[in-house]
């Protein structure tokens, strides 16, 4: 292979997040020249446009093998191109639900700034993706942070998004700082800031002074990240942000956000701790020995986010409550290791469920807020007989989250279930926590299908979809019942395209 080939070959491996960089820079050249009156809802479809031909760019790469540029500071490996396949998806469904947004006061303004501030935070989660080494990942995750802050207060003149975007700065600035302070130990016990590096070191750290500053590292990164994921007890930002955020907002904070913070922690916990030594004698790996730290949190995230849910009135806050409950599930996984690449693919498939589910479920509150100028749960009320295709797609999405068999939910949830048995000994009480957990969720799931179906109409306003938010609707239903009944098409697909994902665990 020639020079100018394998120059080619290596920053080739970068041309999804070149793409997603120079969609952003137009669509922020366009907002500032063109004139005022022009109607920036337009600029939705050049913003998917750049998603899909990054989405079929990242699609030419599969076949490419583990790729290592800017002193392997970047890879592009088999992990790096599954998840940032489910960011590019949530992506194109988020943005065809911003195009059909209207706000609560019926003004017709739409913000420019939404769709590169946006993609902005798009870019920050693929770079974290493909991280490398601390300062990478760092660098990601504070693009993804800074935007979502923006983000969140875009509705300049309306108090509560303003307090929640306070809110939501005061909590990211604390965690960010903790989960910095974290990664500095990491690199005081190594001398290093590259993954493979620090996890050569790590794997022959026996000294017990060495471990237990490492036990502090871990401690403070995993806290760090508990706050991006909204997990309890550091999920107290969340239902204030959900609520006074725009409701386009809010879908990307409860699926691409969440989403990032995964794969920031699965980069870390197993690239570094996975092949760390627990102990002097390195009878036990470091996660096996503190595995308990995530399998609390984990139950304690799951009590809290559905206990909590079934007093809310607000749907984007008990929606909220709801998505720090799956975040829980999410940690189910992670705690329980489910023999190292079954937890990859089991964290992979159950976030394609949840973008599918989830941006589902937020289409339908974008489609009836902006109707009823309300979030209240009473906005639901005979939806059943006011708009009979509505109803039946939120009716899949919730049976979806409640984890009704038939529906990715359902396969999701029992994927996580078994890696609980799979590990020795066994997590049985998480197992319990899960059942129980899904139990209490029926209550306000099947609460609001009681309002959709029993409930007298709450408006007879004619109800009118626009073709983005309708091709959400229809994507999400097929998806979410689609790869329930047949879950193999996706497992296949994970297994034919990234293999196990040894290239991204053996390799450090």
């Amino acid at each position: 292979m020639d020079w100018n080939t394998m120059l080619s070959y290596d920053w080739g491996a970068m041309m999804p997040e070149f793409i997603i960089l120079g969609t952003t820079m137009a669509l922020s050249i366009l907002d500032l020249f063109w004139p005022v009156h022009f109607n920036r809802r337009k600029l939705a479809w050049l913003a998917l446009t750049g998603i899909i031909l990054a989405g079929l760019s990242l699609v030419s790469l599969f076949s490419f093998e583990t790729v290592s540029i800017l002193s392997d500071t970047f890879r592009l490996d088999s992990f790096a191109k599954a998840f940032k396949l489910l960011l590019l998806i949530g992506a194109g469904l988020i943005i065809l639900l911003a195009e059909g947004y209207e706000p609560k006061e019926g003004l017709r303004e739409h913000r420019g700034e939404f769709y590169y501030l946006f993609l902005t935070a798009l870019l920050g989660a693929m770079i974290m993706s493909s991280s490398g080494d601390l300062i990478t990942l760092f660098v990601g995750l504070e693009l993804l942070s800074l935007s979502s802050y923006i983000l969140v207060g875009i509705r300049k003149r309306d108090r509560i998004a303003n307090e929640a975007s306070m809110k939501y700065v005061i909590n990211g600035g604390i965690s960010t700082a903790i989960t910095l302070f974290g990664m500095s130990y990491l690199y005081g016990v190594t001398g290093s800031v590259n993954l493979g590096e620090m996890s050569r070191t790590m794997a022959g750290m026996t000294d017990g002074q060495l471990q237990y500053i490492m036990g502090l590292a871990f401690f403070m990164v995993f806290v760090g990240l508990s706050f991006k994921i909204a997990a309890a007890p550091f999920h107290m930002w969340a239902p204030d942000v959900y609520e006074g955020a725009p409701t386009p907002v809010a879908a990307f904070l409860s699926v691409i956000s969440k989403m990032a913070g995964f794969v920031i922690l699965l980069r870390i916990f197993l690239s570094l701790f996975l092949t760390a030594p627990g102990d002097a004698f390195g009878a036990l790996d470091f996660l096996e020995k503190n595995d308990g730290y995530i399998a609390s949190m984990a139950g304690l995230t799951i009590i809290i986010g559905n206990v909590v849910a079934l007093r809310q009135q607000n749907l984007k806050r008990l929606f909220a409550y709801s998505s720090i409950a799956h975040a829980g599930y999410l940690l189910v996984a992670v705690a329980t290791l489910g023999g190292g690449y079954f937890l990859v693919d089991t964290i992979w498939y159950y976030l394609l469920a949840y973008v599918l589910m989830n941006i589902g479920v937020f289409a339908v509150i974008q489609l009836l807020s902006s109707h009823s100028g309300s979030d209240d749960i009473g906005m639901l009320a005979g939806l059943g007989r006011k708009s009979p295709f509505l109803a039946v797609a939120f009716t899949i999405y919730i049976l979806s989250l409640a984890g009704i068999p038939g529906t990715t939910g359902f396969i999701g949830k029992l994927n996580i279930f078994l890696g609980t048995f799979i590990t020795q000994p066994g997590h049985f009480v998480l197992a319990g926590i899960m059942i129980a957990g899904t139990i209490v969720s029926y209550v306000y799931y099947f609460g609001l299908l009681v309002q959709v179906f029993f409930r007298p109409v709450h408006s007879d306003k004619v109800l009118k979809i626009r073709s983005g938010v309708s091709a959400v609707l229809i994507i999400c239903a097929i998806g979410t019942v689609l790869l329930g009944v047949v879950p193999n098409i996706a497992f296949d697909f994970i297994h034919e395209q990234f293999g196990d994902f040894t290239d991204f665990i053996s390799s450090k």
